[in-house]
């Protein structure tokens, strides 16, 4: 995509975090997951220019000056910038903006900062795309600004997200059914006071043992679980059954969000995250610590490590009179452009 004949102007674009109720490391192998979009948000006001992204922010050090056409993202400095100079590559723009970022979302909390930042990127540079479009354009920015190989769960949920609703998204055709989200059930968003990392963690070996057990059983989401308790090697066995087993969960923690039933939800996140652990290990001594806290406090249904762990957050869902230490997050509409008038320009750079 050229968007040389971009509209020209200010503009706002707004792109929420998400957090995964259920359904963690199936993106990339073809599963299902249940994420939602959140009342916490990064954003740029911007004013269009030619052929250079300048943007600063207010929460990371260092301002970003990127020229284009962008040929090597994963060169720009500082590190934030490679984002969106990602999505300024996989678009191929010729024409850019200069403004600032700001953002509600706490960064490396597993909240997808990062992809919010790839979203509302892609609709500052004229990305008129579908949802599904759109995320596949941020995904392919993210592997190549930071050689993390990522599945498109966070990008998708972002872009397609509507207020009220969470996503159940099947992979395996990145098709995204909205489920209602019960007034009676309440979400937190807890930090394990560990900061997540992707880039230099162990993501990228989980995926390729995961392709491994593929290899021998077949796609994991629907791989008949006798034939993964056969596999010989224990370290494929977990990371194969992980997947088939968080599959059926996810479609259980749909159903039962239907029914408003928040005692078998609860139940689903308690087991997901046991299968996180100790199958495909990515939690961390403090982040089940905090699990094992919510799930003794009266008032809560379950938690579970949300994203793909190695710090980050822990999710739980919670009677709604009840109040915990850490952020209460609402289901929470998607990705949105909006064009300012000279008036609105003005009050927004003061």
């Amino acid at each position: 995509m050229n968007n040389s004949q971009r509209r020209a102007g200010s503009f706002r674009a707004v792109a929420p975090g998400r957090v995964n109720l259920i359904g963690d490391h199936t993106d990339y192998m073809g599963g299902l997951a249940l994420p939602m979009a959140i009342n916490l948000a990064t954003t740029i006001t911007a004013t269009t220019a030619s052929s250079v992204i300048e943007l600063t922010s207010e929460q990371v050090d260092g301002d970003i000056h990127v020229p284009l056409p962008v040929t090597q993202p994963n060169q720009v400095t500082p590190g934030w910038g490679r984002y969106v100079a990602g999505v300024a590559a996989v678009l191929g723009s010729t024409e850019g903006f200069v403004g600032r970022v700001t953002s509600t979302l706490p960064l490396g909390s597993g909240l997808s900062s990062s992809a919010a930042l790839e979203v509302a990127t892609a609709l500052a540079l004229g990305d008129s795309g579908s949802p599904l479009e759109i995320a596949v354009h941020c995904q392919s920015a993210e592997q190549l600004a930071s050689g993390v190989p990522c599945g498109i769960m966070d990008q998708l949920a972002i872009a397609s997200a509507t207020e009220g609703n969470g996503l159940l998204i099947d992979f395996s055709n990145n098709s995204v059914t909205e489920v209602p989200i019960p007034d009676t059930a309440q979400f937190w968003v807890i930090h394990s006071g560990e900061e997540r990392q992707l880039v230099g963690s162990a993501y990228a070996e989980r995926r390729a043992q995961a392709e491994q057990a593929a290899a021998l059983v077949g796609p994991l989401p629907e791989a008949d679980l006798s034939s993964i308790n056969a596999v010989k090697d224990r370290v494929l066995r977990g990371r194969a059954r992980h997947v088939q087993t968080e599959c059926a969960r996810v479609r259980l923690f749909a159903a039962a969000l239907l029914q408003s039933d928040l005692h078998q939800c609860g139940r689903l996140m308690i087991e997901s995250h046991t299968s996180l652990r100790d199958d495909y290990e990515v939690s961390t001594a403090k982040m089940d610590s905090l699990v094992n806290q919510l799930c003794a406090t009266s008032g809560v249904y379950g938690a579970r490590l949300t994203g793909a762990g190695f710090g980050g957050c822990v999710v739980a869902l919670a009677d709604p009179d009840i109040e915990l230490q850490g952020l209460r997050v609402h289901p929470s509409a998607g990705a949105h452009l909006q064009w300012l008038t000279e008036d609105e320009n003005e009050s927004a750079q003061r």
